[in-house]
């Protein structure tokens, strides 16, 4: 193969689908792979930034609603003009060989039951365009095959389901001194159990729920809020910052807690136990699959009571002292190779045969 393409919103700090393909460029990196980088932004300041060959593509004089049409549309000349043989879509576009999919629209606008407006047959009609013109469908998860089978009628020998990768030098557990004093770092006493919940969309990511399940318990449970500001705190509800550096928080919390409406894979439960940390999650976020039992609570989506029974079931086993160190809770908690490595190599074996292919 004689050059590779990878297309983003922007090659900056970010979540999702834009820091999976941050991970993805630093992953070629260290294979020797330098790609050319398709998006609308780009941090010049970033040492990422001179991994990669850069090529732009100016939206901004365009209403937000249009952008992803037209990056769709220019991408396909400027792929040409790079002279890419591979292209690998991390975002909604039609020209990509290689379609990551870290998330549907239909699966979205279905779980959270939101109607269609003229924005969303948008951006779905992409969608749709990217599935049927790529060779292969990267999903992040098997629920997001079932979603591509069942919403966008995608042949199931066009899909390969690949958990995405977690940077394990970063989230890996800490000892006991430390975590001791993250926890005295973060506000947390030694006789409560603390429940982090990182959000930045918290009714998306079932704040609500966890409050309701909450607000009667007599256990000495705590909600940690990082990242964006909850609208009112309380006794059980606390916030404690927009945090960079994560890795600490799921180091110093207990579990780590989410109730999503939807959550393509939810990345946050593989950082939290490969620190150690175990999750208590609906079972339809998409990395419970990924997840060992004896590192996870599951309880039903939008069941209060199935989420009140399961931190109950989490605070007894804390309470008890039978739990696993972090050590030894992380050292088989994820039933994959979570590690970029594995990740850009399975990459790099569908981008080549399909270059042998043409």
């Amino acid at each position: 193969m004689k050059k590779l393409g990878l297309s983003s919103n922007a090659l900056q700090h970010s979540g999702g689908l834009e820091r999976y393909a941050m991970d993805l460029v630093r992953g070629l990196a260290a294979r020797g792979v330098e790609p050319a980088f398709f998006a609308r932004r780009f941090d010049a300041s970033l040492p990422e930034y001179g991994m990669v060959e850069p090529h732009r593509i100016n939206v901004a004089f365009l209403p937000g609603k249009l952008r992803d049409r037209w990056f769709s549309w220019r991408l396909r000349a400027a792929r040409r003009a790079a002279h890419v043989d591979v292209l690998i879509g991390c975002n909604r576009v039609d020209s990509s060989d290689v379609a990551i999919c870290g998330g549907t629209h239909l699966g979205f606008l279905r779980a959270t039951g939101r109607a269609q407006k003229r924005a969303d047959r948008w951006q779905i009609a992409l969608e749709r365009r990217q599935y049927e013109r790529s060779k292969i469908v990267v999903a992040h998860s098997q629920l997001m095959h079932d979603e591509l089978r069942e919403l966008y009628g995608v042949d199931d020998a066009k899909i390969r389901v690949l958990y995405p990768p977690v940077d394990g030098t970063r989230f890996a557990p800490t000892d006991a001194a430390t975590r001791a004093a993250l926890r005295h770092k973060y506000g947390f006493a030694a006789d409560e159990i603390v429940l982090l919940f990182p959000s930045s969309s918290h009714e998306r990511k079932g704040l609500p729920l966890i409050e309701a399940a909450l607000r009667d318990t007599a256990l000495p449970v705590v909600v940690a809020v990082a990242g964006r500001p909850p609208a009112r705190t309380s006794a059980r509800l606390r916030y404690i910052g927009y945090v960079k550096e994560l890795a600490e928080c799921y180091q110093a919390a207990d579990f780590t807690i989410l109730a999503s409406t939807y959550e393509p894979f939810g990345l946050v439960g593989i950082e939290s136990v490969m620190c150690g940390t175990p999750v208590i999650f609906p079972s339809t976020i998409g990395c419970c699959d990924a997840i060992a039992p004896h590192a996870k609570f599951v309880f039903a989506p939008d069941d209060a009571a199935g989420l009140h029974a399961a931190v109950e079931r989490a605070a007894r086993e804390h309470s008890a002292g039978t739990r696993r160190t972090p050590a030894e809770l992380a050292r088989d908690a994820v039933l994959y190779d979570p590690g970029v490595a594995a990740h850009v190599d399975a990459l790099l074996r569908l981008a080549g045969d399909l270059d042998s292919a043409r």
